[in-house]
């Protein structure tokens, strides 16, 4: 890629291609547990170079403002949460969740500014564990569309938050690069007998294959594309294939194979150009896992591995992600502890913003180099005034959206796998539509 291809690629903020084609769908800005309880302090949140407040209103009601208050650019983040609204500290103005100035007490009673004073209010939706705004156009407003996860009962539903240090496009070919989980993560991926699929346990998921090398077959479709990475098991290789299927939900969710206790989903949220919110949500409508055993299982315990709001790491770049090299000489292959830190040590270590005209991609990589020109033409796309990939009608719903994961006989076809009715529909019109 050119230096120009890689902008259009990474870069969100203002008017960019990428960040245009990103405000065509709702993004989530931040997790419910966050601003759970009516009046509770309100939190900032930064999306696509732009920064936000959010806050829970007395009436328990969910409000996203822009944070500047629009008086005289203070800080609405450090306001007063009470009575049905946020109050800026400096002069008592005060916003409702609609953006409605409900009080100007600094102004007489009679000035004509208060009948007209509002703030930037942004459309939201909670759903599936998260604060959901739409930053686009308000004309374009699409119906939300909640996930796949959100039909779990919400105490099945476990999410880890954690800042990456680094451009979302990135963070993002991570999550949908599986051959690098037989390496990077072989010490908690570890390969096992008497397994049939990934089987789960407090420390680690056990895997049927010792196959590092994985054939990668990819399909595209309207909502992004799925692949497979096809792996040669241990028992009865001659018979059949360890296959593991992972979907790109474009612009920014991908949906990984799951274990025998929980799916796994993750968002891939841009904060600005050189950084990322990452999420990671196990889930499951009867099974899964506890919200805390999650975050201990991933390293990512909120006051002991990521700080409190920004969720900013412990183990990081500065101090070498406190890679133990003695753990590594005993065993463990990386040194580092769980699974997102090892991730982050990968991707912030390429640069803020990677330079893909120095890489090198092999066979295993077809999944990298699909999403890198797919979303590179679908910001192309915006730029010329075209709706955003997965936006347009008809559109797949994110709840028929699965990943899978095992044991398949050699010869069947994996793109029938978990593959609804109606997504084969739209799947095959949109074909017919290219085709023509």
């Amino acid at each position: 890629m050119t230096p120009e291809q890689n902008d259009i690629l990474c870069r969100v903020e203002g008017d960019a291609p990428m960040g245009r084609l990103m405000r065509q769908h709702w993004l989530p800005a931040c997790m419910i547990e966050e601003v759970a309880e009516p009046d509770c302090t309100p939190l900032r949140v930064r999306l696509l170079g732009e920064n936000i407040v959010v806050f829970r209103d007395t009436k328990g009601r969910v409000g996203a403002l822009k944070e500047a208050c629009p008086h005289r650019g203070a800080s609405l983040a450090y306001g007063r949460n009470e009575e049905c609204g946020l109050r800026c500290l400096y002069h008592g103005w005060k916003f409702d969740v609609d953006g409605n100035a409900v009080d100007m007490s600094s102004e007489p009673a009679d000035a004509a500014l208060r009948a007209t004073m509002k703030t930037k209010a942004y459309p939201v939706e909670e759903s599936g564990g998260f604060i959901w705004v739409w930053m686009g156009a308000a004309d374009a407003l699409l119906p939300f569309d909640p996930p796949n996860w959100a039909a779990a009962p919400a105490d099945k539903i476990s999410i880890v938050k954690m800042h990456g240090a680094c451009n979302w496009a990135q963070v993002l070919e991570g999550s949908i690069d599986s051959a690098h989980s037989s390496s990077l993560h072989s010490t908690n991926m570890p390969t096992a007998t008497g397994v049939s699929g990934s089987t789960a346990t407090e420390t680690a998921w056990l895997r049927p294959s010792a196959d590092k090398a994985p054939k990668i077959e990819v399909e595209r479709t309207p909502f992004g594309f799925r692949y497979v990475a096809i792996r040669k098991p241990i028992s009865d290789p001659d018979k059949q294939d360890y296959v593991r299927m992972t979907l790109f939900v474009a612009p920014f969710t991908v949906h990984i194979p799951p274990n025998n206790q929980y799916h796994l989903s993750q968002l891939l949220i841009p904060i600005d150009d050189v950084n990322t919110m990452f999420y990671w949500i196990a889930w499951h409508p009867t099974k899964g896992i506890a919200q805390d055993a999650w975050r201990k299982f991933c390293g990512a315990e909120i006051g002991k591995d990521v700080e409190p709001i920004t969720f900013r790491k412990v183990r990081n770049l500065e101090n070498n992600y406190l890679q133990d090299r003695d753990a590594m000489k005993a065993g463990d292959f990386t040194g580092i502890y769980g699974i997102p830190a090892q991730d982050m040590a990968m991707w912030e270590t390429m640069g803020a913003i990677a330079d893909r005209g120095e890489d090198r991609l092999g066979s295993s990589d077809k999944a990298i180099f699909t999403f890198r020109t797919q979303m590179y033409r679908a910001a192309q796309a915006v730029a010329k005034g075209e709706p955003a990939i997965g936006a347009a009608q008809p559109r797949v719903p994110h709840a028929k959206l699965m990943s899978f994961e095992g044991m398949v006989p050699k010869g069947e076809d994996w793109r029938t796998l978990n593959v609804s009715d109606e997504e084969r529909d739209i799947t095959r019109s949109a074909r017919i539509s290219e085709a023509s």
